[in-house]
């Protein structure tokens, strides 16, 4: 008689930001679809802003043995919780929500029930997997890491060591961001001083930020696996490196696109796009874009976190009506740093005529939609995946963090647009646009249609991510036989 092995049961816990809980969700959707038993464990605020805004809670409860949880994050209910503070938000994760996280495991809180099985693993995003690996070591419990980032800057980050000890970090003064920085394999010919992750340029190298994040991607080695949201096509030579010290790699992504073919797979039927936001979405953008022509608007959008100043909002604005372009702008309530005097009458005139101001979108769909033409964009990861998918060519203004590097690979390793980090000049965003709009859009029309035919292929059956899923679900099954 064949011995009974309860399905696997996989803790999920993500940093507290939408982009990374967005990609968690995901990937928590996937393995549910797989049949392996998920405890998703936000933070109170993030749990909180999701039920207001979203219906995962009736989208998950489909999924036999998944279960939500929540626990504090340690942090005031006044706290702004933005990436600016994010040093707040870590330091009171890694000392507060860390000792609530232990007890919950020491209490067996996750298990719920005595049909709920033991947990087998536990994927903790990359950001946080310190503290998360020393509890999961202590409870005996395989770990493994997921970096929401792309494999380029993780890459970037696991070799600042060696640009220190080369002296190419810090770099002073302005006129030295231009220079080569050589020591980060399969960079050497085109990563400049100014395209290194934010944190990296900072003149101390004791600085706080920049410890975090080096020594978080440092430890990655020592975790069961690692999971990256990005394919083979499109970042190959980097991840060649970043297996000479992670031996098991699993590349999953485009994961948005990936999860939409396994449901359309396991539904026979075209499945609408899964909401994962913070943000109250307004749909009217939509039927906007309905009366617009083909790829004639450029989609604007600074995702969840970049503030702007009242100075650079005029900028862009100017910017865009005077390129004559149609625009969909993305302006969040806490966008733009400072109050306005007063908006001039061409702007109000020119937005009224060929723009359309939404405090937010459905992003997927709308960079899916017939009437986008290119795509304003701080360089998040994801959404630089979810243009990619869509063929969208992109104009990068990054802001913070990995944005600055995956701009740079936007524009001078993968072609599929133009890098303005940097810049904020109404002459130069109205060039930019009609560059990417116009002159140039055949260029870069062909060079993200490949590239989006390479993604689709990688989720589709018999594809590198679609392969590396399969793994991933087996590993993780193998680890629960095991365990029992």
């Amino acid at each position: 008689m064949e011995q009974y092995c309860p399905p696997a049961h996989v803790l999920i816990f993500p940093f507290p930001a939408q982009g990374h809980v967005n990609s968690m969700l995901k990937l928590a959707e996937l393995l549910g679809l797989a049949g392996v038993h998920i405890t998703f464990l936000n933070t109170d605020f993030i749990h909180e802003r999701l039920v207001r805004y979203t219906d995962i809670e009736t989208r998950f409860s489909c999924y036999p043995g998944f279960q939500f949880k929540t626990i504090s994050d340690g942090l005031s209910a006044d706290h702004p919780r933005s990436l600016i503070k994010f040093i707040e938000v870590y330091d009171s994760l890694n000392s507060k929500t860390k000792l609530l996280l232990r007890e919950m495991l020491a209490s067996n809180q996750l298990i719920g029930s005595n049909t709920r099985p033991c947990l087998t693993c536990i994927i903790v995003d990359g950001l946080i997997g310190g503290f998360t690996s020393d509890i999961a070591n202590e409870f005996r419990i395989p770990i493994i890491y997921f970096r929401t980032i792309s494999a380029c800057c993780f890459w970037a980050y696991f070799s600042v060591p060696k640009i220190i000890e080369a002296g190419e970090i810090p770099v002073t003064g302005n006129e030295d961001m231009d220079c080569l920085i050589t020591t980060v394999p399969s960079m050497e010919s085109f990563l400049r001083y100014r395209d290194l992750p934010s944190f990296c340029q900072a003149n101390d190298l004791n600085h706080c930020n920049l410890h975090v994040f080096v020594t978080e991607t440092q430890q990655s080695p020592q975790a069961h696996a690692l999971i990256l949201n990005t394919f083979e096509d499109l970042e190959g030579p980097i991840l060649s490196h970043i297996r000479t010290h992670c031996s098991k790699v699993y590349t999953i992504g485009p994961l948005h696109t990936h999860l939409k073919f396994r449901l359309e797979a396991k539904t026979s039927s075209s499945q609408s796009q899964s909401s994962n936001n913070l943000f109250e979405v307004d749909k009217s953008c939509m039927t906007w874009l309905d009366a617009q022509p083909l790829k004639s608007v450029i989609y604007v959008s600074f995702g969840s976190i970049t503030t702007i100043t009242k100075d650079e909002h005029m900028e862009f604005w100017f910017g865009l009506v005077n390129s004559k372009q149609r625009f969909l702008w993305v302006i969040r309530s806490d966008l733009v740093v400072g109050e306005h005097n007063g908006v001039p009458e061409e702007l109000m005139k020119g937005t009224k005529e060929r723009g359309y101001i939404v405090s937010w979108t459905p992003q997927e769909e709308v960079l899916a939609h017939h009437a986008i033409g290119g795509f304003l964009t701080h360089s998040g990861w994801n959404s630089t995946l979810e243009s990619i998918v869509a063929g969208v060519p992109m104009i990068c203004w990054p802001f913070i963090g990995d944005q600055q590097l995956n701009s740079r690979f936007v524009s001078e390793v993968w072609k599929l647009g133009l890098d303005m980090k940097g810049v904020c000049d109404r002459f130069i965003v109205e060039k930019m646009v009609n560059y990417l709009m116009g002159e140039r859009r055949e260029e870069f029309m062909k060079s993200t249609n490949l590239m989006a035919r390479l993604a689709r292929k990688s989720v589709s059956e018999g594809g590198s991510s679609y392969y590396s899923l399969d793994c991933l679900v087996k590993d993780i099954k193998l680890m629960s036989m095991e365990a029992d």
